[in-house]
């Protein structure tokens, strides 16, 4: 469970609040009652849940790219932070490909420049570098990858995401080591997840989007790997795990400055296929999909976390099954399809997950600091 009263008026920045992840994030830090302070580009994709939610009458949204060193720098001191969370990406594998030059100087010059920054205002902040689950070298194990296994990535962007955990790590060591916490006040950490799913994202070529985008154009979604398996988590899941992770470094900084993989239950890690068949059947109205035979740039084909450590050490547990998860997405685009208010779902979706959580909390007597409000009346969800 999160401890509503640490958020209460704290000072957050968070870089990449105008993506798909960023937006849900934003609305549950203005839930939480922090004071939010947003650096990005312009939404990535039109439309964009950052629009459709109205994320921006939720926090101090300033645009900005993170290759601009001056003006992050200056945003940054303007804003005061106490908690930093770092997730301005160049995000989408097949991009990677098509602009590497954009994808490595957004990724991991844009992370220097994050934490460079953070080492010239000399502020005491807790910080968290969302990077992602490619990072690790992929062998295409068939068990889950942990915290100490290596960087790698056969792509620009997986190799990115590697690239900006090596420069994490080398900041943490060079400049806010654990053990001289008192000296430098940083307590820095990266975030390990991948394939977040949810209402609101219309990235190209992603395999929820492509599917929903389809759907409405009733015809059928071409998929390139229906065979891939993936560790898919509602979107939620990982940023609950990001914002446990800001109070634990907070609290015991030394303890907590590492890297943390975040990821579903390991009956979740599923083929694409199988997601595909799923929102086929709970979108009904026709919805299919077909193999695309083109040839494409290669991704991986399997590829799991092993949480473990965020289980036993955070108390973060994936509540949130793969079945209920895609009802939920469903239920959010054909609130679009009807003209829906998208902000108050989305707010509803956000009270749904806490009600999970203490639910959770409860039944495994964990300790409840500050307990969640009944949620709100829900729209009706297709059964999984």
């Amino acid at each position: 469970m999160l401890n509503r009263s640490f958020w209460q008026n704290r000072k957050v920045f968070v870089t990449g609040h105008t993506g798909f992840k960023g937006s849900w994030l934003a609305l549950w830090l203005e839930a939480l009652g922090a004071d939010v302070t947003g650096y990005a580009l312009d939404p990535p994709s039109e439309p964009n849940l950052f629009e459709q939610a109205r994320v921006g009458e939720c926090l101090r949204s300033i645009r900005g790219d993170i290759r601009d060193f001056e003006h992050l720098k200056s945003t940054m001191a303007t804003c005061k932070p106490d908690v930093i969370i770092h997730m301005a990406a160049q995000s989408v594998v097949r991009h990677g490909y098509e602009e590497p030059v954009e994808t490595y100087a957004t990724n991991v010059m844009g992370t220097v420049h994050l934490l460079e920054a953070i080492r010239q205002l000399g502020r005491p902040c807790v910080v968290v570098n969302v990077t992602s689950d490619k990072c690790y070298e992929n062998r295409e194990w068939v068990w889950g990858y942990r915290e100490h296994d290596a960087m790698g990535g056969h792509d620009p962007y997986s190799n990115s995401k590697g690239c900006a955990e090596l420069v994490t790590s080398a900041y943490r060591d060079s400049y806010f080591p654990p053990d001289g916490l008192s000296r430098h006040g940083v307590a820095l950490a990266s975030a390990r997840a991948g394939n977040a799913i949810g209402g609101g994202d219309w990235t190209a070529n992603q395999l929820i989007p492509d599917l929903i985008r389809a759907f409405l154009g009733r015809r059928p979604c071409r998929i390139r790997s229906p065979s891939a398996i993936r560790p898919w988590q509602f979107a939620l899941m990982p940023l609950h795990g990001y914002l446990l992770l800001c109070e634990r470094l907070a609290e015991d900084g030394q303890r907590f400055a590492s890297g943390w993989n975040f990821g579903p239950a390991e009956t979740d890690a599923r083929p694409v296929s199988w997601i595909a068949d799923k929102l086929v059947t709970l979108w009904g109205e026709g919805a299919s999909w077909t193999r695309d035979g083109a040839a494409h740039p290669a991704e991986a084909q399997l590829l799991r976390l092993d949480t473990s450590k965020a289980r036993a050490s955070l108390d973060w547990h994936p509540v949130l099954q793969l079945d209920q998860s895609l009802a939920w997405i469903v239920e959010w685009y054909h609130a679009f399809q009807a003209g829906a208010d998208l902000q108050s779902l989305t707010r509803r979706q956000i009270e749904r997950y806490e009600y999970l959580l203490q639910d959770h909390a409860e039944r495994n007597g964990a300790e409840i600091r500050s307990p969640a409000a009944a949620p709100t009346p829900l729209l009706p969800i297709a059964e999984g």
